[in-house]
């Protein structure tokens, strides 16, 4: 759906569909009188039960009085301990109840929730976000009226405050619907050329950004990340972003992302069933360059790097095989067991060499892993392994504020063993057992006193299930998260 979206003060202008929203207190909205008959809203929720702490709606068509075509009530439910997800959601739910509706005009003044920019910029959030579709590849069957534009003006007293509000949220959006956009691509038209050359893209906002190519990268000694990219004719890419917003003298924060934008299991080959969802397995690195470009977009005031290991994983004379030994950059060497887990061999030598060129403060890693997390978690929550408690606990209260949520799962040295190999100094998996545990272990080796975080979001980033702000196979669960984790503790 196609969205413009725009805010004023409120006015009685002719409209298709008009929204009246009733926040928890129950007080309905104070331009009730637009209607024609003041007192219409409240007898029209009484007949329909309506109860504005439930989250309900109700519709009638308006009166021939009125420059309304059709008036939707809409509840906001009970906010509990977290108001602006429930206006988020809000703002997800009341989009979706649009329809056809070309011109719509929602209304706000009523009760306290409806008259803080805050929460109604986080409404508007919620629309912008519930507004992505992916159908650029649909023809014969792109949805009745999909090139539509709505008009969606917001209408409130303190309009102008809740635009202000809404400003950087709308760089959220903007990141949200890139790290979206990118998953949901096919991988024929996404390789790791072109990935780089989004993460290029961003320039325009103020990023800085180098691409290391499969040369520059051998000559760092990278041979666990091109190992993946041996079997394929796509090259693979290290696209490194900066974002300098924060005091010169601070060092920065990090974040990682596996791009392996099409993973067949290489040798080990996965079975075909489902393969394609593969498309999928760069979700880590999706969610980083979303990130940047919404911290970017607000202009925070940090100093953020942003790595994306970007090859695709193919069966190939040239891939490498179950028993071959690589060197990592940091002079580890790694015995493959098995070809499918590539995104830790991808990671290890980002994650190094992230941490030797720019000694940042911590360092966060987001990987499609491993479907044991599927296993453990489900589609809920992401799994969070980390060497630092105060880091675990910071992801922890941005997940709960932004409902991206995580779960600690443990690392420890008793499964060190778990990988420890014959032949090298560690073999890239560990078996049935533990399997996202083993995978956090692995990438532990790598990241030295540094305090550091792995995301395992194989169960929240693509193939996701649709909520009031998503609708689409790719969520871009990581984005919204790791941008609270900055604003609320380390801007300057």
């Amino acid at each position: 759906m196609k969205i413009d979206l725009s805010f004023s003060k409120p006015s009685k202008t002719a409209c298709d569909l008009a929204i009246f929203l009733v926040g928890e207190d129950g007080v309905y909205p104070a331009h009730a009188e637009f209607i024609g008959d003041e007192d219409l809203i409240e007898k029209a929720a009484e007949l329909a039960g309506f109860d504005a702490k439930d989250g309900g709606s109700f519709s009638f068509v308006a009166p021939k009085s009125a420059p309304f075509g059709k008036v939707i009530v809409v509840g906001a439910g009970s906010a509990g301990d977290n108001a602006e997800n429930t206006w988020l959601n809000l703002g997800g739910k009341t989009l979706s109840k649009v329809g056809s509706s070309e011109k719509v005009h929602i209304f706000s003044d009523a009760g306290k929730e409806g008259q803080d920019p805050e929460l109604l910029s986080e409404f508007a959030l919620g629309m912008t976000l519930r507004a992505y579709d992916f159908d650029e590849y649909k023809t014969v069957t792109k949805k009745k009226g999909a090139e539509k534009t709505h008009k969606i003006k917001m209408m409130a007293s303190n309009y102008l405050a809740i635009k202000k509000a809404f400003n950087s949220r709308q760089a959220i959006a903007d990141g949200v619907v890139l790290a979206r956009r990118l998953v949901n691509e096919p991988a024929n038209t996404l390789g790791p050329v072109e990935f780089a050359a989004e993460a290029k893209a961003l320039e325009e906002l103020g990023i800085k950004t180098e691409i290391l190519t499969e040369k520059q990268m051998t000559k760092l000694g990278m041979h666990a990340l091109l190992g993946v990219a041996l079997g394929s004719e796509r090259p693979p890419r290290l696209a490194i972003m900066t974002w300098n917003g924060g005091k010169k003298s601070e060092d920065p924060i990090a974040f990682v992302g596996k791009g392996v934008v099409f993973d067949t299991g290489g040798i080990s080959l996965k079975p075909g069933g489902g393969m394609e969802d593969m498309k999928g397995d760069m979700g880590g690195a999706a969610a980083v360059i979303g990130l940047m470009k919404a911290l970017a977009g607000r202009k925070a005031k940090a100093n953020v790097v942003g790595i994306l290991g970007l090859v695709e994983n193919m069966p190939d004379g040239k891939a490498q095989r179950p028993g071959d030994i690589v060197t990592s950059m940091s002079g580890q060497t790694i015995e493959i067991i098995n070809t499918d887990a590539e995104g830790r061999l991808v990671l290890c030598d980002a994650l190094y060499y992230c941490n030797e060129r720019f000694k940042p403060k911590f360092m966060i890693n987001l990987a499609t892993l491993t479907g044991a997390v599927l296993v453990a978690l489900g589609q809920e929550h992401a799994g969070l392994f980390s060497n630092d408690d105060e880091l675990s606990e910071q992801i922890t209260e941005a997940g709960l504020k932004t409902r991206e949520r995580v779960w600690r799962l443990p690392i420890d040295k008793a499964y060190d063993k778990m990988i420890d190999s014959r032949f090298a100094d560690m073999k890239n998996t560990g078996g049935r057992f533990a399997g996202s545990i083993t995978a956090a272990q692995f990438l532990h080796r790598f990241v030295g006193e540094t305090p550091w975080a792995h995301l395992d979001v194989a169960g929240t980033a693509m193939n996701s299930p649709k909520t009031d702000i998503s609708a689409t196979w790719a969520s871009g669960f990581g984005v919204r998260l790791l941008n609270e984790l900055v604003a609320k503790n380390y801007e300057s």
